[in-house]
């Protein structure tokens, strides 16, 4: 539209801009924990223990992985995978299959020659594994981290005049070991003759 169509329509009462689009707030820490704990809370008592078995070990991967997403990268593609596992594609694959009879579910074939049940266990099967690699490389990541640190600090340190010498700090009396020709102690403290 032209200019005197927006004061034309400004005059009647039409609104400068359309309503901006409200889009849901990106899930918190707590929110994806909790969704984890919903299909926990879902499965308990209602599935064989092979379902059990593997939504656990997601789950639990879950768990671990909420506190470092930040090291993922939170607009990555990992990030996502594991923000989605727990609050989309684990909640609606156990939803299938639990709105299904037992019956049916975990004896009548419906697709590929697998029951709903054998098909479930390949979903979380695939869920699982996919967290794990997920998992490994953050820690890869952490590891290489530690690896280059100590490099740095050993660079660092080298020809410092605080360097210690090799085998500096051997015969300093650890917690709970007796000091030299001293009784022995007790989680860090002397002993009462």
């Amino acid at each position: 539209m032209g200019w005197f169509s927006d004061v034309i329509g400004r005059l009647a009462g039409r609104p400068d801009e359309p309503p901006a689009l409200a889009l849901p707030a990106p899930p918190t820490a707590a929110d994806i924990l909790a969704a984890a704990e919903r299909v926990e809370q879902q499965i308990e008592g209602r599935v064989p223990p092979a379902v059990t078995a593997r939504v656990h070990r997601i789950t639990g991967t879950v768990e671990e992985m909420v506190p470092r997403l930040d090291r993922v990268g939170g607009g990555s593609q990992q990030a996502h995978t594991v923000v989605a596992t727990a609050t989309s594609y684990l909640p609606e694959a156990v939803g299938a299959y639990l709105r299904l009879p037992r019956d049916f579910a975990d004896r009548r074939v419906v697709a590929n020659g697998k029951t709903s049940l054998m098909l479930l266990c390949d979903q979380l099967d695939l869920l699982g594994v996919t967290l794990d690699k997920i998992s490994d490389a953050v820690s890869r990541a952490d590891a290489a981290a530690l690896v280059a640190h100590g490099a740095f600090l050993a660079d660092k340190f080298r020809d410092s005049s605080i360097a210690l010498a090799p085998g500096a700090g051997a015969g300093t009396p650890q917690p709970g070991s007796p000091p030299a020709g001293g009784p022995p102690t007790t989680h860090g403290r002397l002993e009462a003759p």
